[in-house]
């Protein structure tokens, strides 16, 4: 099985930047071993259970909850069984229908 979600979560009480907190949520993903590309708007991150899914959610929480009063969160989930890799799958399957690799 593959649980790929598409996944935003930061503080809105901290001001214009917060890319210090989203780095510590990088730290929790990185623990993990998931697979997982970080995008402008988000991190794309997969994992073989839609459990194992959210223990990530719940350990970002964790990490911003206790110096944040308020935590702003996406998430986006795609789970297809029988399927894995998909994280770099889903891309070359458009470049190959597009005929060129995809600026990322």
């Amino acid at each position: 099985m593959s649980v790929m979600f598409e996944f935003a979560m930061f503080p809105t009480d901290k001001g214009e930047s917060v890319s210090e907190y989203v780095s510590r949520l990088l730290k929790v993903i990185d623990k993990s071993a998931a697979s997982y590309k970080l995008t402008p708007m988000g991190t794309v991150i997969e994992v073989d259970t839609f459990d194992a899914a959210l223990k990530i959610i719940k350990q970002a929480y964790k990490e911003l909850e206790p110096d944040c009063n308020r935590i702003y969160s996406t998430i986006k989930f795609d789970i297809r069984k029988g399927k894995k890799g998909r994280l770099a799958q889903k891309i070359a399957s458009i470049e190959k229908k597009v005929g060129k690799k995809l600026k990322t």
